[in-house]
């Protein structure tokens, strides 16, 4: 608990230094500094149960994120920094607390008035990933977002991560490797959208059970049904192979995700008001792992 609040008082701290040095900056030119902040507390709640029937609690967790954020824009170029530390607290059992720290840099620059490029790096700490529960990582993106229409969006990315695992007491290893997503957006009204969504992604890692080859696709749709409310369906299939992790056969396992949720996002004013219904049905050659469940998430946010 005194860990959470020094990380709360710090992101405090430098959100009022964002402010304090926010008139010193220059408006000519048409440019802008414009600092934020955002705080946001999570609860989840999620249970599964195995093959077998027996059942399994995956538990409770109240999370706490803190955000800092500074931008410089103009009318056709956005530069910002971003700092934010997730502090996850989990209730029952004897499960430790985790937290992650994530640091974000990004330009974004209009190329004409239907093409936008943006260059992102971003490092992590302690980020929980597919083959491991202890990563800290390197990431550099690039993004193109070709709008010909204000109805129809294209975006096409490629991100390069390179990371490093905590295997507690045996020495720590790395990998990398590349992700590729691609989005077609259809807008059909203000906040009223239908996006088909595809990624491919792989690490490579010298540790046989850091190694993965992963593809995911989904559709989520999007509709107000009421002033600042929407309401978000979306389905997910998702299909992982480890290189160095074998099944009860002595095959290479193999993971399938078919992932089913609805989201409600009420938004007034600066408020982030979420939740969110999951349910996971997981099917694997490695029959210990095939489980299904649900998670249910509610979280509230403001945005300075």
């Amino acid at each position: 608990m005194n860990h959470m609040l020094r990380t709360v008082s710090s992101l405090a701290a430098a959100w009022l230094a964002l402010f304090t040095c926010a008139p010193l900056a220059a408006q000519d030119g048409g440019w802008r500094l414009e600092p934020d902040a955002r705080i946001e507390v999570q609860a989840v709640s999620a249970q599964t149960t195995t093959r077998d029937d027996d059942l399994v609690i995956d538990g409770e967790a109240i999370s706490v994120r803190g955000q800092v954020g500074l931008a410089l824009n103009s009318e056709s170029t956005r530069f910002r920094l971003e700092a934010d530390r997730i502090e996850v607290f989990r209730l029952g059992g004897d499960r430790d607390d985790i937290s992650r720290d994530r640091l974000t840099a990004t330009v974004e620059q209009n190329l004409t008035e239907t093409l936008e490029i943006q260059l992102q790096a971003r490092r992590y700490d302690d980020l929980v990933t597919v083959e491991s529960a202890d990563s800290d990582e390197w990431q550099s993106s690039a993004r193109v977002t070709f709008q010909p229409s204000r109805d129809n969006r294209f975006r096409v990315a490629a991100a390069w991560r390179d990371r490093q695992y905590d295997n507690g007491a045996d020495p720590a290893t790395t990998g990398e490797g590349p992700r590729v997503d691609a989005q077609y957006r259809r807008r059909f009204g203000p906040n009223h959208f239908l996006a088909f969504d595809l990624r491919a992604e792989n690490i490579r890692s010298d540790d046989p059970d850091r190694g993965y080859e992963r593809g995911s696709a989904g559709v989520a749709y999007t509709r107000p049904v009421a002033k600042d409310l929407r309401v978000r369906p979306a389905i997910e299939l998702i299909k992982t192979r480890f290189d160095g992790r074998t099944a009860n056969d002595g095959a290479l396992r193999r993971d399938r995700q078919v992932v089913p949720e609805v989201e409600l996002l009420w938004w007034p004013g600066k408020w982030r008001i979420e939740a969110e219904a999951k349910y996971l049905f997981f099917r694997s050659n490695e029959t210990v792992r095939e489980r299904e469940g649900y998670r249910l998430t509610v979280s509230v946010g403001y945005a300075f």
